[in-house]
C-alpha cells in the first residue's frame, strides 16, 4: 500500500476509533440510530433507516414522535393513531402504510428471514434488499410517488441505479456490532455490504482520494466500499459513520 494510502488509513482508523462511543449519538448529536437503539428491533430500525434524509435533527424529532407499539396493533387503530403524521415526502397515507405493510410482514416471516434467504443464493446484499422491497409492496400492495421514494423499488441494473444508501445503512445497523451498530443479524457478511453512500460521504470520499466516480450512485457506493477493503477487506464499511461525521462536521 502506497504511502499516501497508509497515512489516510492511519488518519481514518484514529476518526473511527474516536467516534465509537455513545456519546456519538445524543440529543447534541442527532442521527436516527439513537432512535433505532431505544427498541433493538429490526423492523423498527427499517422505519429509522428508511425516514433518515434531510436534517438529522428532523428526522429525530418525527421518529421520536412515532408510536412504534402500533406495529402490534389493527389496521383502523394504526389508520387512526397515524392520521395526523408526515414528513416531507411522505403523506400520512404512507407513514400508515409502512406500519401496515411491516405489522403484516411480522405476521409471515420476519424481515431477517426474507433478506437472508435472497442474499445467501450469491452473498448478494442487493439481492437480499429486492426481497424485502417486494414482500413489503406484496403483503401491503400502496403505491404513491412518496411511498415509492420512502421504500425504494427493487434493483433492476447497476448502471443508472440510485445508491440505496438508506437501506445500506440498515444493514450496517443490523449486521456491524460495536458501540455505534447493533449487531441484531448474524448470518450477513460484513465483507459483502457496501457504503451507504450519501451526500456527506460522497464528497468526502472524492475529496480524500477515495473515489474517482463524480456520479452519486449504486456505482459509487461499491467503488468506495471496495476501496476501503483495501484498508479493511473484512469490514470496510466501519469506515462509514465516521466518514459522514468528517463530511457534516466539515472537517475536511
Amino acid at each position: 500500500m502506497e504511502a499516501r494510502f497508509l497515512a489516510l488509513k492511519a488518519r481514518l482508523d484514529s476518526e473511527v476509533n474516536a467516534r465509537n462511543n455513545n456519546q456519538e449519538l445524543s440529543d447534541e448529536k442527532p442521527d436516527p440510530l439513537l432512535v433505532a437503539r431505544k427498541y433493538r428491533q429490526d423492523d423498527i430500525a427499517l422505519i429509522c433507516a428508511l425516514f433518515a434524509y434531510g436534517n438529522a435533527r428532523l428526522i429525530v424529532k418525527f421518529l421520536n414522535s412515532l408510536n412504534f407499539s402500533l406495529l402490534n396493533e389493527d389496521d383502523e387503530t394504526v389508520k387512526n393513531e397515524l392520521s395526523n403524521h408526515y414528513y416531507r415526502f411522505q403523506k400520512s397515507e404512507d407513514v400508515i402504510a409502512i406500519f401496515i405493510a411491516l405489522k403484516r410482514l411480522r405476521e409471515v416471516e420476519s424481515l431477517e428471514d426474507i433478506f437472508t434467504k435472497a442474499y445467501r443464493e450469491k452473498n448478494s446484499v442487493m439481492d437480499g434488499i429486492n426481497a424485502a422491497i417486494n414482500e413489503i409492496h406484496k403483503v401491503y400492495p400502496h403505491a404513491t410517488q412518496g411511498y415509492n421514494f420512502l421504500i425504494g423499488k427493487p434493483f433492476e441494473k447497476l448502471s443508472g441505479s440510485g445508491a440505496y444508501k438508506r437501506w445500506h445503512m440498515f444493514l450496517r445497523w443490523m449486521v456491524r456490532k460495536d458501540e455505534l451498530d447493533m449487531g441484531l443479524w448474524k448470518n450477513i457478511d460484513t465483507s459483502d455490504l457496501i457504503m451507504p453512500l450519501d451526500t456527506h460521504t460522497f464528497n468526502v470520499a472524492l475529496k480524500l482520494g477515495l473515489l474517482q466516480r463524480k456520479t452519486y450512485d449504486l456505482k459509487a457506493a461499491i467503488e468506495l466500499t471496495q476501496t476501503l477493503k483495501k484498508f479493511d477487506e473484512h469490514d470496510p464499511i466501519r469506515y462509514d459513520f465516521a466518514l459522514y461525521r468528517i463530511g457534516q462536521e466539515k472537517i475536511v
